[in-house]
């Protein structure tokens, strides 16, 4: 009875923040279309990238890893991406490129704490100091691109009024990233893979004595999820700003992780929390040029922990991590 309890409540909870968001985003759109629909967009493309880094966290931490790392990942990507993108005028080689980098920092990872069983906590944050050391020393200005990854409107569905305008007419990896929800949903929890990368994570050595191996199990998925944070990469610095910057990525993959955890391992509930955190930085650009509020900008940084708060209270409830995640698994 308390769990159907429990269920209603958060329902409720949920409906409630659904509903105020609504309004709230109305209000802050002065109730015309345009500014409306540009909110929506803005939340839309500040969560990409969240969600992918998530995606890649969710998948090493479904098979017992925990990867700090998607930080330095992203970062890494990003560099690689522009740089090669810039040096043959291809952008498509550029995303390639920046997929490559994060299956290889995903294979490294591997390498460091599941083959040499290291801590994964250390062995994550060595990637981002990696990341940070390498791209800092090796960027030089003067690169430039032929362009961003070009607009995509899908058919007539780009005329729908507001949501036509804000999930059917988007540049490619923003499309991909959205495909890729269900896709690792339907892989997690309807396949054979999905089976057995939750058995590693949840108890490594009864999967073992099924004839799973843990060690491959960890590897492929860290190689997967190292391709999701490369795609991650590719969108901040070949899709969303065009070019690259030293610590371009700003804590995005640490806070990729918070959305992983809101989304409780669960590819479409990270969907759902990216949107919220996107939703409250695009408030805040709005909010950035009202005029009360440009005189007091402690009230505009308030907003996602505000949202972050009203969250934990109501939605979120008690997340439960994979039972075997962090530790080291050697056979017997």
């Amino acid at each position: 009875m308390s769990t159907i309890t429990t269920t209603l409540y958060q329902r409720r909870w949920l409906i409630f923040t659904v509903v105020a968001i609504i309004g709230f985003t109305l209000f802050t759109g002065e109730f015309k279309e345009a500014q409306t629909t540009a909110i929506l967009a803005s939340t839309l493309r500040q969560s990409t990238p969240l969600l992918l880094g998530a995606l890649c966290g969710m998948l090493g931490e479904r098979s017992g890893v925990i990867n700090i790392g998607i930080e330095g990942q992203m970062l890494m990507s990003a560099f690689t991406g522009f740089m090669v993108a810039a040096e043959t005028q291809n952008l498509l080689l550029g995303v390639l490129a920046g997929i490559a980098t994060g299956m290889l920092m995903g294979a490294s990872l591997a390498g460091l704490s599941v083959s040499l069983q290291g801590d994964q906590i250390i062995a994550g944050t060595v990637l981002n100091i990696a990341a940070l050391g390498v791209t800092s020393f090796f960027f030089q200005q003067g690169y430039t691109l032929p362009g961003k990854t070009p607009m995509i409107d899908l058919w007539f569905l780009s005329d729908i009024p507001v949501l036509g305008r804000v999930f059917f007419s988007n540049r490619p990896i923003t499309y991909l990233s959205l495909l890729l929800v269900p896709t690792v949903w339907y892989a997690l929890f309807r396949t054979t893979w999905g089976l057995r990368t939750r058995a590693v994570g949840e108890h490594p050595s009864a999967a073992e004595t099924v004839g799973i191996s843990v060690a491959k199990m960890r590897y492929l998925n860290l190689i997967l999820g190292g391709a999701i944070a490369g795609l991650a990469g590719a969108y901040l610095s070949l899709e969303a700003v065009g070019s690259f910057e030293r610590n371009m990525t700003n804590g995005k993959g640490f806070v990729a992780l918070a959305v992983m955890i809101f989304g409780r391992w669960n590819p479409v509930g990270a969907w759902g929390a990216a949107l919220l955190f996107g939703y409250t930085n695009a408030i805040q650009t709005q909010f950035q040029f009202r005029g009360w509020f440009t005189d007091h900008p402690q009230f505009v940084g308030m907003i996602p922990f505000v949202v972050t708060i009203i969250v934990l209270a109501g939605v979120v409830g008690r997340a439960r991590p994979p039972a075997a995640i962090g530790q080291p698994y050697s056979r017997e």
